[in-house]
């Protein structure tokens, strides 16, 4: 079995970056703060403070463009917060939509669906594969309180039909990705990945940034942050 400090970006679909958000970690916990408490993920857009923090030249940006290049840029961003009185699970699946400004009927492109009153769509899978998702941890995330679960290696197997998602876990395995607060987990947008119950719920804030480097076709434009 892998050890989480083993995975890398590439062959494994994740790869933890020990401390890397430590020195903006009071400005995100300040940001935090402001943000409602009763949902377990709050879609964040047109928030001035937020858009500084993933700039290209920020620390967050900057880890990015160092994996996608020069155009990365960030297009969505959810934060997470689980608590003993949200103590929520996730199943095993594929993060399979992106959200744009509005709809435009696009071949490739669909079903469309409206979350939190943004528009979101599930693009082709190649799109998907070019992208980076980063998971910034607010608070520590051990053993006991509910760390994320990815399978290695499963974000190359493009888009898995429901149906086959527990085979391939089965195939693949699975590793918890720990954390301390600061640290950033990088993931292949396409790894398949849950999330359990926390044994010993604390809080969990987790802000979750998609990164992209490309455009979208016909007109559509990524929502951003």
């Amino acid at each position: 079995m892998l050890a989480a400090d083993t995975l890398t970006l590439e062959p494994h679909g994740a790869e933890r970056l020990d401390r890397a958000a430590l020195a903006i970690l009071s400005d995100l916990l300040a940001l935090a703060a402001t943000l409602p408490t009763e949902r377990a993920g709050t879609r964040l857009h047109g928030i001035p403070a937020l858009t500084a923090l993933l700039a290209r030249d920020a620390a967050l940006g900057t880890i990015a463009s160092t994996r996608l290049g020069p155009h990365s840029r960030a297009v969505r961003a959810i934060l997470f917060d689980k608590t003993a009185d949200t103590n929520w699970a996730l199943g095993w699946h594929q993060d399979r939509v992106i959200a744009v400004r509005e709809r435009i009927e696009t071949p490739g492109y669909g079903p469309w669906s409206v979350k939190q009153n943004m528009v979101h769509v599930a693009p082709p899978a190649a799109l998907l594969a070019g992208m980076l998702t980063m998971r910034v941890h607010l608070d520590a995330v051990p053993a006991t309180n509910a760390p994320l679960l990815i399978s290695p290696g499963s974000h190359r197997l493009g888009r898995i039909a429901e149906d086959r998602i527990d085979a391939v876990v089965r195939d693949h395995g699975s590793v918890a990705c720990l954390a301390d607060a600061g640290d950033v987990w990088l993931y292949a947008t396409p790894v398949v990945h849950a999330s359990a119950l926390a044994m010993q719920p604390k809080r969990r804030r987790v802000l979750q940034i998609d990164f992209a480097a490309c455009y979208l076709p016909n007109r559509l434009e990524w929502l951003g942050v």
